[in-house]
């Protein structure tokens, strides 16, 4: 049953462009016209950030923040093994499930990183990936506290979710 919901759906939106008079193929271009527009214009920022990932990660600066930062969220409630993926979800989501993964890998899928681990990457956001994304596709020059508010909540995130976890 579920899988006919998507063609049940198409099949309905066209029938209700032709019901008024819509010319279809027209506006599929159209609209496939302006998707494409939009994606050239947020590649710059996809770029951008998926760069900083990889050079992140790749310079060793991922695992020296790893080492300056333990102490302090250990103290808060956070297991080493998830720092990697406290750090990294924010900027990139396939950079966070890899990390997830190594956490699973060291600590186990039943241990308290594991859980949070998952925790964190299923309950957040990729802040810097979805702001940069959207805010550039918008065209929105002042987003000043777009970001810095949407950290303090991703931190409060993290910090319930060790506190549940």
């Amino acid at each position: 049953m579920s899988s006919l919901i998507l063609p049940a759906l198409l099949v309905g939106a066209v029938l209700a462009a032709l019901r008024r008079r819509v010319d279809v193929y027209t506006a599929f271009v159209r609209g496939a016209k302006e998707g494409l527009l939009t994606l050239v214009g947020m590649a710059p920022y996809l770029a951008a950030i998926l760069t900083v990932t990889a050079l992140w990660r790749q310079t060793g600066l991922m695992a020296a923040l790893t080492r300056v930062l333990a102490p302090l969220l250990t103290r808060l409630g956070l297991p080493a093994e998830v720092i990697g993926v406290v750090l990294l979800r924010p900027l990139s989501a396939s950079a966070a499930l890899a990390a997830v993964r190594e956490t699973l890998v060291l600590a186990g899928a039943d241990s308290q990183a594991g859980r949070l681990a998952c925790v964190i990457c299923g309950a957040s956001e990729t802040v810097f990936f979805t702001g940069a994304l959207y805010l550039g596709a918008a065209g929105v020059r002042r987003g000043r506290y777009a970001v810095p508010v949407a950290m303090l909540a991703y931190a409060a995130g993290v910090l319930a979710a060790a506190a549940v976890a």
